[in-house]
Parts: C-alpha cells; sequence; structure tokens
C-alpha cells in the first residue's frame, strides 16, 4: 500500500499569512508599506491616520493616480504589480514597491477596506477584505486617488497580535517610518493625525532643509554642514553634524538611496571613517544623506521589508561618500555650521594652546605647597561643586598608593598645552584638562553612586522636544528620572518640561542629557542603566565641566589638579580613556645619555 503524500501545495491564505510574517512585523510596517504605494503613485499629498497605536486603525490617503475597478480588485491578489513586467525590471527598479506582496499580506491579518478613484472618472471602487477573504466589491464616490484603511491588524492571528508592544511603543515606530518617509520625499505634503489630534503638518518643498526644520526646528538645523558633490553619474548631499552635535546612539543616522530610506553595510563605514579622530568611539553623528546613483547599480532585492541595499561598486560608494563628509566637516563649503559652545568633542582634533599664569621658568618655590591628598569627594563636593577649589585641607595625610610620587613640582609649561612635572624618580607631563576630567568624574560619580544627588533647579524651566524614539524612552523612565535627580514631566505629545537637574550636572544641555541616559537604560536596563548612565553622563559632564584649553589657570589651580589627582581611585587616565600623565623615569634618560 503506498504511503500517503507528505507534501502538500500551501492555500492561497496560509501563504499570504505567512508572507505577512516577513511584511507585517507591527502597524508601523504597514504604513510603510501604504505610505511606499501612495509616493509610486504619484501621489503630492498624503494623509494619515492612526488610532491606538495602529493595532485599530491604520489609514492612509493619497491624490495620486488611482485605480479602475479591476486593477483595484487585482491589486489584493499576490504578486500582482504595476512595477516591473519581467526579471530584467528587477535589475532597475526604480519604485518603493515592486513584489506585489503588501496588500495580500495586509488584507488577510486584518479588516480590510480599500477605496480607489482614477483620475477623470465619475465613480470609484470600494473593496471590503476581512482576514485575506473578499466580502464586497461595489462603486462609491470618492476623490481621485486611494484611501487604505487597516483595522483591528492581526485580529485573526492572536498569536501575532500579543506580540506588538504597547501602545506608546507602536506609536514611536509609527512616528519613526513616517519620518523617514517625509525626509525622502519633501516635495510632497503630508500630515498625521494620532488619535484625532494633528501630530504632523508638513507643506511640500523643493528644499529637504525646509522639511528638517519643520521636523527638528531652526536652531538644529543650523548646526548641520551642508554635504554635496557629484563623481561621475552618482551624486551625493544632505546633511551631517559638526563633531561637537554628538549622540549616544544611531537614531538620527538616515541614508536614502534613490529616494528610498535605506541602509548598507559600506555606509556605516564611510561614517565611522569620515569622523575617525573627531568622536569619541561611543559617540554617534546625526546624518541626513541622499545618495543618487544608477538603478542598475543598485540591488534592493535583499531584504524582504527592502530596509538594506547592495552596491554594485561600494568602493566607489564609500569614496565618494567618505571624501565629502570629510570636506563638508573641514568647512571648505559654503553654509559652514556655526561652532557649537560646550559640547562634548569640541576639543577632539584641535591644537588649542593652554595659556597658565605664573608658571615660573625655574625652581623658585618648593612643592608641594598644598597636602597631598585632599578631603573625601563626597564631602568635598558639597562644598566645592564641579569647580576648581585653591583652598586647602587643614588634614595632614599620606598620598594615594596608587600614583607614581610621593611629592612633585611643576616646572613649568611645554608645547603651550602639557605641564611638566618633577619627581622623585622622574618626571611627568601633564594633560590638566584631562586630569580634571577625571578628578571631577570620581567627584560625581561618588554622589550619584551614593544617591546623595544634589538637585539645582532651573532659573527658567526649559521645554524639550524629542524624537518619537527618545520620547517614548523618556516616557517610560520618567520614575528613574526623577530618582536620579531629575525634574522632568510630560508636556504633550512628545515635549517635555525640565525643570530640575542634579547639580552636577548643572549647565549641560537638558536635551542632550535625556536623549543619552534614556538610550543608555533602553540598552542596559533599569539596573543595568543606571550605573552605564552614571559613567557615560557624568564623563560628559567632567569633561563639560573641567578646566578647557581656553582658559587660564593660575599655578595654585594647576598644583590644585595635580593634588587632587593623586586622591583619584585611576589617575592615569580621563573617563574617555585618554591619559593624563605620561611618566619617564630618570633610568630612561640615564639610558639615552649613555650613564648607565
Amino acid at each position: 500500500m503506498a504511503s500517503q503524500a507528505q507534501i502538500r501545495v500551501l492555500s492561497s491564505q496560509v501563504a499570504n499569512k505567512i508572507a505577512a510574517g516577513e511584511v507585517v512585523e507591527r502597524p508601523a510596517s504597514v504604513l510603510k508599506e501604504l505610505l511606499e504605494n501612495a509616493v509610486d503613485a504619484g501621489a503630492t499629498r498624503i494623509d494619515v491616520e492612526i488610532i491606538n497605536g495602529g493595532r485599530k486603525l491604520v489609514a492612509v490617503s493619497d491624490n495620486g493616480r488611482g485605480m479602475k475597478r479591476d486593477d483595484a480588485i487585482l491589486s489584493i491578489e499576490r504578486h500582482a504589480t504595476s512595477k516591473i513586467r519581467d526579471v530584467d525590471d528587477i535589475e532597475r527598479v526604480s519604485t518603493l514597491g515592486f513584489r506585489g506582496e503588501a496588500l495580500a499580506a495586509i488584507s488577510s491579518v486584518c479588516r480590510f477596506i480599500l477605496k480607489t478613484c482614477a483620475k477623470g472618472d465619475d465613480m470609484g471602487t470600494e473593496v471590503l477584505v476581512t482576514g485575506g477573504k473578499v466580502r464586497d466589491v461595489r462603486e462609491t464616490g470618492c476623490p481621485a486617488g486611494c484611501t487604505i484603511e487597516v483595522r483591528d491588524l492581526f485580529f485573526n492571528v492572536p498569536a501575532r497580535r500579543k506580540f506588538l508592544r504597547s501602545e506608546k511603543t507602536e506609536l514611536s515606530h509609527i512616528k519613526d517610518t513616517f519620518i523617514r518617509l517625509a525626509l525622502a520625499r519633501a516635495d510632497i505634503s503630508m500630515t498625521m493625525k494620532i488619535d484625532g489630534r494633528d501630530a504632523f503638518t508638513l507643506a511640500a518643498s523643493d528644499d529637504c532643509r525646509d522639511r528638517l526644520r519643520d521636523l527638528y526646528g531652526a536652531a538644529y538645523c543650523n548646526r548641520l554642514c551642508p554635504v554635496e558633490g557629484v563623481v561621475g553619474k552618482a551624486r551625493i548631499s544632505g546633511w551631517v553634524s559638526v563633531p561637537g552635535m554628538s549622540r549616544s546612539d544611531r537614531s538620527e543616522q538616515f541614508f536614502f538611496v534613490n529616494g528610498r530610506a535605506a541602509g548598507a553595510p559600506v555606509l556605516g563605514y564611510c561614517l565611522k571613517e569620515a569622523y575617525r579622530t573627531l568622536l569619541p568611539g561611543n559617540r554617534h553623528s546625526s546624518v541626513f544623506l541622499f545618495v543618487e546613483l544608477d538603478p542598475g547599480q543598485v540591488d534592493i532585492n535583499v531584504h524582504p521589508t527592502k530596509k538594506e541595499v547592495r552596491f554594485r561598486r561600494p568602493s566607489e560608494v564609500r569614496d565618494m561618500v567618505i571624501n565629502n563628509i570629510r570636506q563638508a566637516l573641514s568647512g571648505d563649503r559654503p553654509g559652514k555650521a556655526e561652532p557649537v559652545e560646550n559640547e562634548i568633542s569640541e576639543l577632539v582634533g584641535q591644537q588649542i594652546k593652554l595659556e597658565i599664569d605664573n608658571l615660573p621658568r625655574a625652581r623658585i618655590f618648593k612643592y608641594p605647597r598644598l597636602p597631598m591628598t585632599p578631603e573625601p569627594l563626597a564631602e568635598k563636593s558639597q562644598k566645592e561643586g564641579a569647580g576648581i577649589s585653591g583652598s586647602s585641607s587643614t588634614m595632614e595625610r599620606q598620598p594615594a598608593g596608587n600614583v607614581p610620587w610621593s611629592w612633585c613640582r611643576v616646572l613649568g609649561q611645554v608645547g603651550d598645552l602639557y605641564v611638566l612635572l618633577e619627581m622623585e624618580d622622574g618626571y611627568a607631563v601633564m594633560d590638566p584638562h584631562a586630569a580634571h576630567e577625571r578628578v571631577l568624574f570620581e567627584r560625581f560619580m561618588a554622589q550619584i553612586l551614593a544617591s546623595e544627588v544634589d538637585i539645582q533647579s532651573l532659573l527658567m524651566p526649559e521645554t524639550v522636544e524629542l524624537g518619537p524614539g527618545d520620547a517614548e524612552r523618556v516616557r517610560s523612565n520618567l520614575d528613574l528620572f526623577k530618582s536620579m535627580g531629575f525634574g522632568v514631566s510630560e508636556f504633550g505629545l512628545d515635549t517635555f518640561m525640565v525643570d530640575a537637574l542634579p547639580a552636577c550636572l548643572a549647565g549641560i544641555s537638558p536635551k542632550a542629557l535625556l536623549i543619552d541616559v534614556s538610550a543608555d537604560l533602553e540598552r542596559a536596563g533599569k539596573h543595568g542603566g543606571r550605573e552605564r548612565w552614571c559613567e557615560e553622563s557624568i564623563a560628559q559632564s567632567a569633561c563639560k565641566a573641567a578646566a578647557k584649553a581656553r582658559d587660564r589657570l593660575s599655578l595654585e589651580e594647576i598644583e590644585r589638579i595635580v593634588v587632587d589627582l593623586a586622591a583619584a581611585e585611576m589617575p592615569y587616565t580621563c573617563p574617555h580613556g585618554r591619559p593624563t600623565i605620561i611618566f619617564t623615569p630618570f633610568r630612561e634618560l640615564h639610558k639615552k645619555f649613555a650613564r648607565e
């Protein structure tokens, strides 16, 4: 007796649900597919409506070409598309969509309504689909274009529905998807309503900078450097942030290849290489880059959701991107962004003269004039805050056991920046800025980790508007922020009111702090995030509060830094890993002078 066949062809409904698992990951995935279809239809206006984080409704209306009755019915069939005809077309795809899977996959996992009218027609067509089954096709009155309503997403796939995140989280993904398309097509007027409230109203413009200004504000745009260049038939344009304007994550790095929001491994390498020596390894730039090249030189069919592309000649793209970003950052182009004061990386890659008053050229004083070990950090911080103190402790203490000297004296300044110190066994060259960073870092950390945070109220409360992802992270951790000493509260949509900061972080941009802290909390969790935030944010705070290379320091202030550094737990490097002192023993000098 022959055995029963084990292989069978799946039904179209099952196949569509499987396809939906790749194409429709969450409500934001639905929005992405519908927006791309609207763009491909030639729309000049797109309106979006979201209810209940996309669970209840994702609706997209456009004024594009629209469809006739037969095309409307066929559009929800799998692999039905107007964008390619044969296999050769895949090699030169110029539209955002082309596979013909999106509407079939989406309609199989929701209650789906399609209303469309071709331009010039008197009546339109309405198609109703429930869980992949066509319920009705009828005539309807509607304007030219297309409106698609996706209701009750995953109502018939409960296993997928329960894996959706909270409404706020899904909403943040939806906003991010909307922003990416809005940046890619500034020539299209776009609006979004969330639960009946206007969230975005973006006018069409020929200049993408206007769209950037609408989304991020004029002050943000003024701190971006324009990038533009042409190499053969390829063109690059856009904006990149100055080195002092950085983030702890890559959420503001946008790449658009032939109008498509997509990434590629080579583009990430380009950014890393272009900003090498300009940014610390754990900081990331903000980037809005548009790469235009022959469609035949780009393979977009390498990812189910088309999030990644592949270049035929990646080396040419790499060289073009790196060279043009570097040229923009060097200031060779017009429209150079103004320098940003008090930012994390303001000193990186620069040669700056440090002027120190009263440094003697000869040994005319005896050192130390201050006790080798200052007051305990927690005790000292309550008295002095973050500044450099010229006062000395009256208590006699022994020097810390982990420093390479028991006494030292300041000899003078070399290289217009560094301080030369003589010690009992040799000499050392100290970077005052890096040394002061280490001192302040340990002082601030002692406060934070001991849960004895001094809170400083702001003279004027500051409103901070964040991107969707950043806002969701801050909103989810408001209680933790307050326990860390932040006075922060919601102020509507993605805006927050900040009226207090930890005293040790006073003077730092509340927006930069909220973004960095929330990103660290998400990566490491609330427990690990607190420690990670302490180390990273306090390190940045110490960098900003420390003596800058442009400051004029007296001899007493230099001595104070040396004394405080001697008491540090790790005096050899600043919080970013740069050396504070470089020690050379006398025996090395003896060898070089042939005395040994």
